[in-house]
């Protein structure tokens, strides 16, 4: 999947682990990502989360979309901060999942919090 998701390769991310229900993935916050205020824009944070929720629900085959997703900003992003994304599967039946992403950056600390919930569209 991540040979064809360009939107991902374009902001850097990093795929560090998949397995079924389960992804990891990595972001740089590089200074064309910083908003008026100095810190990551959050667009590029739920992008990141975004990412790691699409990797973990399509990690059982099929094709699998976003039907919808929240985030909780907690803590700003600064320039330079390495962003890792860890999603894991809460619920999924056969067509519909839920999905919670955690983004905190390098030392540990909780960046954001996101939901997500999918659809399956074609069976594997």
């Amino acid at each position: 999947m991540y040979a064809n998701d360009r939107a991902s390769q374009g902001l850097g991310m990093r795929v560090l682990e998949t397995r079924p229900g389960y992804a990891r993935l990595a972001m740089l916050v590089r200074e064309d990502m910083l908003n008026g205020h100095s810190s990551c824009h959050g667009g590029f944070i739920f992008s990141l989360a975004d990412s790691a929720f699409a990797f973990s629900c399509n990690s059982h085959g099929g094709v699998v979309v976003a039907a919808a997703a929240s985030i909780d900003f907690l803590a700003p992003a600064q320039g330079g901060d390495e962003l890792i994304a860890t999603a894991v599967e809460r619920w999924r039946s056969k067509r519909n999942g839920v999905y919670e992403v955690t983004v905190a950056n390098q030392r540990g600390e909780t960046i954001a919090l996101f939901r997500g919930r999918s659809h399956q569209v074609r069976e594997p």
